[in-house]
Parts: structure tokens; C-alpha cells; sequence
């Protein structure tokens, strides 16, 4: 038997849901009054929004923290894959738009006992397919029942206001991620436990996602000087330099046990400290995030 086409699929699909709300395909979609969606996740750092489908399990959009804007989907299904699979994506229209054709989105691959998938443009387009109160359904042959196929749709009913607040999550991500900021190499003023604007500037970006972040276990700091003064002078300095970062971290509420400090004075230079530019490079910190591993 030859395999359908996509767009046969389309047309087949789109007539059962015009037609009759009982579907010859196997659906799974949230019934009229129970379509529910919920902004679990508003921080910026991390946007999310659920939407349970009965009996088949929980989608997911997430979108985090990044100089990209970028968008992921799951589809998180209590009964995972038994095979890999062919899927198509398609828009589907809602029982209130007599007329109007059903719609291919893309063509996608569920992978053996992994959630489904979606990411990029076209996780964006589902939103979109969503906001104008259409129906992304993920179509697939059956991997228990070879003759019969699986659609699984994500209701557009009580959408909106949901939406709204995710979108303003999204508007308020910080431009930056994670691997921005786990190395850092920030630089002081003269014979000063202060940094200079632009340190402290980036070190306000270091801080406002570690205040949002509960997977960051561990932070190491290490101060150095220039070689201008006294070398316990310059221990001196470094020390001082440690300690008011330590306690800058605390503030933030991260426990101390996950801060690590050492003060190294003029050791380990990196620059020529006979040179003023090259002074300026060695009075400086290193902040290393550690990160646990999910």
C-alpha cells in the first residue's frame, strides 16, 4: 500500500473535523469547558506555558534567557513513543469557522521514548496558528495500531489572556544567557576595592541572573592586584576585594558554602605591570559559575 501524501492527510483530516465532533482518527484534544493554560514558569530568565491534553499528557512553549529571541516546544506524553515517527503538523480550524481548510505547518520526526519537539519558526507559527483561534495538531500513524492514526491537537479556547502574560514574560528576558556570563573577567580602579563602570556594570548583569537562578551552585572568585606598593599591601587589597564580593553574593541569597574566594595580590600576573595598561589588566577578578546539570 502506498504511503498517503501530506496533503491527503490534510484534506482527510480537515473533513473529520468539519464534518462530525466523533473522529475516525484516535484524538486527543481538551474538551470545550476544560481547555486550560497556564504561565508556570515568569521570570527573566525563563518563560513558560502549559496546556494539558486529558489523557495524553502536557504541552509546553518555553522560551529563556538569550541574545536570541528563540522558542522551544514539547510535547511531554505519558505514554512515550514506541517507535520513531513520521509526524505532520498540521493548523486546524475550530468548530466555529465553518469553511475554512485545514492547514500544513511542517513535517517533523518523534523520536523513540523522547517528548515531541518543535523548536525555531516553527514553535513561533504555533503560537500564531493559536492566537487566530486555530488548532496545531500533530497527525501520526499509530505505532500500537498500525491502521489507525493519532491526532493530538492543542485546544485555542481560554488562549488569550494566557498568551498576553506569557508575551509580556517574553518582553522582559534578560539579552543574555548563561554561557555570557559563566566566565567572567572583570577589572578594579586603582588602589581601589571598586571596580570600574564598565566591571560593575557586568557584574549587575552577573547578579540579576543569579538572583533568578536556583540551578547555580557554586561560585569562584579570585582577586588580583598590580605589583605597585608593598606585596602585603597588595595582598591586603586583594583580600578586601574577595571579601566584598563574597558578601555581595550572599545579599543575593546565595548561601556561602557555594561561594568560593581566593586572593592572590600581585601573583599571577597577566600583564606587564611596569606598563599602565598593563597594570589595569592585572587588577582584576575572575568570576567562574558553576551550574547543576540536569
Amino acid at each position: 500500500m502506498s504511503r498517503p501524501s501530506v496533503l491527503g492527510i490534510v484534506f482527510a483530516v480537515s473533513g473529520l473535523w468539519l464534518a462530525s465532533p466523533v473522529w475516525a482518527n484516535k484524538l486527543y484534544v481538551a474538551p470545550l469547558g476544560a481547555s486550560n493554560w497556564t504561565v508556570t514558569i515568569d521570570t527573566p530568565i525563563e518563560c513558560r506555558l502549559e496546556h494539558t491534553i486529558p489523557r495524553y499528557g502536557q504541552a509546553s512553549f518555553t522560551s529563556r534567557a538569550s541574545k536570541e529571541m528563540n522558542l522551544d516546544f514539547e510535547l511531554d506524553m505519558q505514554r512515550p513513543m514506541g517507535k520513531t515517527a513520521d509526524v505532520s503538523l498540521l493548523s486546524m480550524p475550530a468548530d466555529w469557522m465553518p469553511g475554512e481548510p485545514a492547514k500544513y505547518m511542517d513535517q517533523l520526526k518523534f523520536f523513540k521514548q523522547f517528548d515531541g519537539y518543535v523548536g525555531g519558526q516553527t514553535a513561533w507559527a504555533m503560537l500564531s496558528e493559536l492566537e487566530d483561534g486555530r488548532f496545531p495538531t500533530f497527525s501520526f500513524q499509530d505505532w500500537q495500531r498500525q491502521q489507525q492514526r493519532v491526532d493530538i491537537a492543542l485546544s485555542a479556547v481560554a488562549f488569550g489572556a494566557p498568551y498576553h502574560e506569557f508575551s509580556r514574560c517574553l518582553n522582559s528576558l534578560l539579552p543574555y544567557a548563561f554561557e555570557d556570563i559563566s566566565f567572567t573577567v572583570l577589572r578594579y580602579q586603582e588602589n581601589s576595592d571598586e571596580l570600574t563602570k564598565a566591571s560593575m556594570q557586568r557584574l549587575t548583569q552577573i547578579a540579576e541572573f543569579v538572583r533568578y537562578s536556583d540551578d547555580i551552585d557554586l561560585i569562584l572568585v579570585a582577586t588580583y592586584s598590580d605589583s605597585r606598593g608593598t606585596r602585603a599591601a597588595n595582598q591586603q587589597m586583594s583580600e578586601r576585594r574577595a571579601k566584598k564580593l563574597r558578601d555581595y553574593f550572599t545579599s543575593l541569597g546565595l548561601p556561602e558554602d557555594r561561594i568560593t574566594v581566593e586572593a592572590y595580590g600581585e601573583r599571577r600576573p597577566i600583564a606587564d605591570n611596569e606598563d599602565p595598561i598593563g597594570r589595569s589588566k592585572n587588577r582584576r577578578v575572575v568570576i567562574s559559575l558553576g551550574r547543576t546539570l540536569l
